[in-house]
């Protein structure tokens, strides 16, 4: 069992937790993911790691409560345990110095850039990093963010918090200034953003990073699950990711398989929310 040593509220819908998980911090690297499961019969969740603390052996994970599985994970509290917590899982960033480079983090992605943007920084880069929301009131670690950035731009759909713009739209007009030089971009966020993102770039021939979350069963490559088209060919999320070019994704069919399961999902919520209405009224009346 792994214990929740932090529970952090950072939105209605999104959550930081702090996981006691010596072994998986001991080698956790920027980039790379973990699989949780709450209890023995649940469903497996892939999280890119948020942060991680050697000294303390622990995993900062931040997630979205989406699906039923993610929001059952949200009703647990500091002191509580989850079954199991099996990573560091897939290839870590590579990083080196390559001069400048853009880190991109929409919505909830915000969380997994934040640890690839502080390696850069301190592989000798210089870091522009760009973080979106719809709205303020889901954005969050912008001081962390700022704190391993040499610029940071802060964008809502709505205008509620930093400029009122889509993240491609201070993207372009960072790859336009020559003198930027940028030699590299990562970005992390929803699929339909970072397909955007690497169409903003793909006219600058700027290399572009992404990092994708897809369905995950076993996390072996066993299942097929997670798999994505590239321009050469079919790879597993799971053991040849998460990062991937992003020129190369095959963003129509990843943006199909991503919403196969949406009126299952759908269904599981629906059921959840019953059963949790249904605990609660039993609850009441004793």
């Amino acid at each position: 069992m792994y214990k929740i040593i932090k529970k952090e509220v950072l939105s209605d819908v999104v959550k930081l937790m702090v996981i006691e998980a010596p072994h998986v911090a001991r080698k956790a690297k920027a980039g790379q993911f973990v699989i949780v499961r709450i209890d023995e019969f649940g469903e497996r969740i892939p999280l890119t790691v948020a942060d991680y603390d050697r000294e303390a052996g622990t995993i900062t994970i931040i997630f979205q409560e989406l699906g039923k599985s993610t929001m059952h994970l949200g009703t647990l509290n500091a002191g509580d345990s989850i079954a199991s917590f099996a990573g560091p899982l897939g290839h870590p960033t590579e990083v080196e110095n390559f001069g400048t480079v853009v880190c991109v983090g929409g919505g909830v992605g915000i969380a997994p850039i934040f640890p690839i943007a502080r390696a850069l920084k301190e592989a000798g880069n210089r870091v522009i990093s760009i973080i979106g929301a719809r709205t303020g009131g889901l954005l969050f670690w912008e001081d962390k963010m700022r704190a391993v950035s040499d610029e940071l731009i802060v964008c809502t759909d709505d205008g509620s918090s930093g400029r009122k713009a889509l993240v491609t739209e201070p993207l372009r007009e960072i790859l336009e200034k020559k003198d930027n030089g940028v030699a590299k971009v990562w970005a992390i966020g929803p699929a339909i953003m970072m397909k955007f993102v690497t169409l903003a770039t793909k006219p600058f021939n700027v290399p572009t990073i992404v990092s994708l979350n897809t369905i995950m069963i076993d996390g072996t490559g066993m299942c097929g699950g997670c798999r994505v088209l590239l321009e050469d060919g079919a790879q597993f999320v799971c053991v040849d990711g998460p990062e991937f070019d992003g020129h190369k994704v095959n963003w129509d069919s990843l943006l199909s398989r991503l919403s196969f399961y949406r009126d299952e999902e759908k269904k599981a919520v629906e059921h959840y929310e019953h059963k949790c209405r249904l605990d609660g009224a039993v609850v009441k009346g004793k």
